[in-house]
């Protein structure tokens, strides 16, 4: 089908209208570095490439509004340059899907509810967007939070629409709380560390007074000679000085800790938190309570999978070159296991188009879900059958 460019709110409302008439489904897209995830559909794609630049940002408030077709490289460079960050560390999928980073907006990490490393301590993006501008599927423009960091007034619909995935509405503006950016990040590791060994030592750190700001792992793979876990420490130099100090103490009962250079560090983290590291014709994440990471991990093994953990355990990037629907219920099947759920990211379409990309709902929540979206798109106008509506 074709695309739609929409250069304003008032043009999606158009465009919706047209497609209700039309009785024509539509797919919100913002740069398209996500566009592989899901079933494959055929639907109007909405391209939100035009709807571009910053509304108002105060640093003194730690508080930016921008339109959700600017691309996330954009936002990012634009609060460093305030020497701030968004405090969830999102990322751009584009690179494990073969192609070039850039291409991801901020409106589309935040409507995939994207998170990086720091999400273990910092929240994800639904923990930091305050307010938004959106086009529901009857085609009429709604706000909900506010430009403020506190605000108490009415439902809180930003939780709801971060992580949507455009089912409910498109967001045409976002509000997001910004923080100050650390003015020293350091990285401790231990090296040779088993899974459940790397497990024990992440909650070691992270439930300790040194203020770990995120823990992950990485195992021994073709690049590297052993496995090694990874603790950040942030904040001002005396304090991260003295945690870098406290912490091998903390931890001297899991194995020698080193610091990391900037360089290997970096390159590390981006593993870890991206799943980047990881060759395989299929990828997964697998959303887990941490301490069950190793029993998952332990029962996929025998399939050949190549694995990192990341938010302590809570995440399990998971790659495997079995491309049969039998190899992806069994992960399905050890995530539910563990208490968790796992997520399809990269697949070949003929996989994608009988394996959900999400995890299959409990009849009761998936009801409430449908309900909710129906409350916003009465005709299903964004149900493209992406994720099985």
């Amino acid at each position: 089908m074709d695309t739609i460019v929409p250069e304003s709110a008032q043009d999606l409302c158009d465009a919706v209208a047209d497609a209700l008439r039309e009785r024509t489904r539509l797919e919100i897209r913002g740069g398209g570095s996500k566009a592989a995830i899901g079933a494959p559909r055929d639907a109007r794609i909405v391209s939100m490439a035009a709807l571009t630049g910053v509304v108002d940002y105060d640093p003194a408030e730690l508080v930016l509004t921008v339109r959700a077709g600017t691309p996330l490289a954009e936002v990012e460079a634009l609060v460093a340059g305030e020497q701030q960050m968004l405090a969830f560390e999102p990322f751009d999928h584009g690179p494990l899907f073969g192609a070039p980073a850039g291409a991801a907006t901020i409106g589309g990490v935040v409507a995939a509810g994207v998170a990086g490393s720091r999400r273990v301590t910092a929240g994800s993006a639904r923990d930091h967007l305050l307010g938004f501008t959106a086009v529901s599927g009857r085609g009429e423009t709604f706000v909900a939070g506010a430009r403020v960091v506190k605000n108490v007034t009415g439902y809180d619909l930003p939780k709801l629409m971060a992580g949507s995935w455009g089912r409910i509405g498109a967001m045409t503006e976002l509000t997001l709380k910004v923080l100050p950016r650390p003015r020293m990040a350091v990285t401790l590791a231990i090296e040779g560390l088993d899974c459940r060994a790397a497990h024990a030592a992440m909650a070691r750190a992270l439930g300790s007074h040194a203020d770990v700001s995120a823990a992950a792992h990485v195992p021994q793979g073709p690049d590297r000679a052993r496995a090694i876990t990874l603790f950040r420490l942030a904040g001002f130099p005396p304090s991260v000085e003295a945690r870098a100090t406290v912490l091998p103490v903390l931890l001297a009962d899991h194995g020698a800790v080193r610091r990391l250079d900037t360089a290997e560090a970096e390159a590390l983290w981006h593993s870890a938190g991206t799943g980047a590291g990881l060759t395989g014709a299929v990828l997964w994440r697998l959303h887990l309570p941490p301490a069950a990471a190793p029993g998952a991990v332990a029962a996929l093994e025998p399939l050949g999978a190549r694995w990192s953990l990341d938010w302590g355990g809570g995440l399990v990037w998971l790659a495997l070159d079995d491309e049969t629907p039998a190899a992806a219920a069994q992960v399905r099947a050890a995530a539910m296991a563990a208490g968790g759920e796992a997520t399809l990211v990269r697949a070949r379409a003929s996989l994608r188009a009988v394996v959900p990309a999400q995890h299959p709902r409990a009849p009761l929540v998936a009801a409430l879900e449908e309900r909710v979206r129906r409350a916003f798109d009465p005709a299903g106008l964004f149900e493209t059958g992406r994720f099985g509506g």
